[in-house]
């Protein structure tokens, strides 16, 4: 804690500048990756939700095809006891036997033709699902194609990008630690206010970088003098001369490249 107490005002604002620049690099390389990851993501849960419907699918083909099986051996049940009543029928005793026996083969006879009838809308349950099956299938392969490649963009980018990042991302902390608590969060806070992440600016043609507007004779002296730390009034960034802002901008575009 007691070397950040000790930096001086231009200290503080060349690390603050710096931080800011090493974040707009973290940035730079996330915005290169835009909507990728999430696209990615996306994908996934496209081709495993595909994945799982297919699953289904299939299962209810195989239940159906069960269910056909099972009216068939009804069918063969059926048909033998047909042929045991018709051969009983020949031996009985008295009419009303002979009815009860035609009864049954009727029944019997009334079976088969529903067992048939489910079998035909089973089977016809049977080509809308391979149709569908068919259809998702095609939709799978494409998307799951469309995936890989998706998948393959972003390993590239991430192969490219990530040790950089990870290796600014300790450097940005490493320079959080050296500015005091109440500038870092000063700094995060209008980090995270603004679309471009500039909490920092540096003084361009008598403005303030990022907003434009311009900013008084006396105040860009003061700025220019590094004594205090000055923020614009409209946004709140914080503001360093454009001297110094050349100066960490070269210093940190040097490290910057030998990270890549």
């Amino acid at each position: 804690m007691a070397t950040k107490t000790e930096l001086t005002v231009e200290e503080k604002l060349r690390a603050l500048y710096d931080l800011q620049l090493i974040d707009s690099r973290i940035d730079e390389i996330r915005n290169m990756r835009g909507e990728l990851p999430l696209e990615v993501e996306d994908l996934e849960d496209e081709v495993a939700g595909m994945n799982t419907r297919l699953e289904k699918l299939n299962s209810d083909l195989q239940l159906i095809e069960e269910q056909i099986n099972e009216k068939k051996n009804g069918i063969e049940e059926a048909k033998l006891l047909i042929k045991k009543y018709s051969a009983q029928q020949d031996n009985v005793r008295n009419n009303r036997e002979y009815n009860s026996l035609s009864k049954e083969v009727e029944y019997q006879g009334l079976e088969i033709e529903l067992a048939e009838k489910n079998i035909r809308e089973y089977k016809a349950q049977i080509e809308q699902k391979n149709q569908v099956i068919e259809e998702t299938k095609a939709r799978f392969d494409e998307r799951s194609e469309h995936l890989k490649h998706k998948q393959n963009e972003l390993a590239a980018i991430l192969k490219e990008t990530e040790k950089e990042e990870q290796t600014l991302t300790e450097e940005s902390k490493k320079f959080e630690a050296s500015i005091e608590e109440r500038l870092v969060k000063a700094y995060k806070r209008i980090r995270n206010s603004v679309k471009n992440g500039l909490a920092v600016v540096p003084v361009e043609r008598g403005a303030s970088g990022g907003s434009f507007f311009t900013i008084p004779p006396q105040v860009q002296m003061e700025i220019a003098g590094r004594k205090k730390i000055i923020t614009d009034e409209h946004s709140g960034r914080v503001l360093v001369d454009p001297d110094l802002a050349n100066e960490e901008r070269e210093k940190m575009e040097a490290m910057f490249a030998k990270l890549k």
